[in-house]
């Protein structure tokens, strides 16, 4: 009884020590007090105070943007690049393994300066383009790390009986191949969008003036003290991407079942 309720007190700590700062930043969104972090009243006139800051709202699209189109991106190839190294044998296939792992380990400053040496040499304009492609670099590996932990006890058979009966390869695969990674899939491109979402160090390297991203926005705003209006943005898109990632397991569940 009592270590139950050592692990219960411990459970709660560990949900305090995650949920706690996004709490405070959530009830700090209605606070009516603009400039002390002591509680004035109820207000909702952050939200409309963020709606007229066009270039707050401008920066959060071009995140938006950015993450899905990355998140697509690296999702597309990182689950490739899984399937490749689970179910093939190439020249070259364990350096790109042990390359997967290594970028995941990668200081973000690192990868940041490298990629910016890369589109200055290349002769490339900083923007969207650079920043995309920055990352899905971030992002593609830890698809594939997902994506190769679901498949890692996957049969081979499987595919070999489907052929037998007459299932051409891409059959097999949107069939037997696609639904038994399709959690795995969902789980990359979720952890590819947060990722995009709030990184700060790579975007900083690769954007150029012309297109602001929220991370770097909200952190040259930081330097002269957190506004409401970030707060409120803030709690926009924590509850977007809670709604996301509720859809997602629903989903999941429904196609389990």
């Amino acid at each position: 009884m009592k270590g139950r309720i050592i692990q219960r007190v411990y459970v709660g700590l560990v949900y305090a020590f995650f949920y706690v700062p996004l709490l405070i930043m959530f009830i700090y969104a209605f606070n009516d007090n603009k400039y002390a972090p002591t509680w004035k009243g109820f207000t909702l006139r952050w939200f409309s105070t963020l709606f007229d800051n066009t270039a707050l709202l401008d920066a959060a699209i071009n995140s938006l943007t950015v993450a899905v189109c990355a998140a697509s991106g690296a999702t597309i190839l990182g689950s490739l690049a899984a399937l490749c190294l689970k179910r093939y044998s190439f020249a070259g296939r364990k350096p790109l393994f042990v390359s997967v792992f290594l970028l995941t380990l990668s200081p973000d400053i690192v990868m940041g300066i490298s990629l910016l040496i890369v589109f200055i040499a290349c002769k490339i304009e900083l923007g969207f383009v650079t920043l995309l492609v920055a990352h899905i670099v971030l992002c593609a590996p830890f698809v594939t790390i997902t994506v190769l932990a679901r498949i890692a006890e996957f049969d081979e058979h499987l595919i070999e009986a489907a052929r037998d009966l007459g299932a051409s390869e891409a059959k097999a695969f949107w069939h037997i191949l696609l639904p038994i990674t399709a959690p795995a899939v969902v789980a990359g491109w979720l952890l590819s969008f947060t990722l995009s979402l709030d990184d700060v160090l790579i975007s900083a390297f690769v954007t150029g003036p012309t297109y602001e991203v929220l991370p770097v926005k909200i952190f040259s705003m930081v330097k002269l003290g957190v506004k409401p209006d970030v707060n409120a943005l803030a709690a926009i898109m924590f509850v977007f991407t809670l709604i996301i990632v509720l859809s997602s397991q629903i989903i999941i569940h429904h196609r389990r079942k």
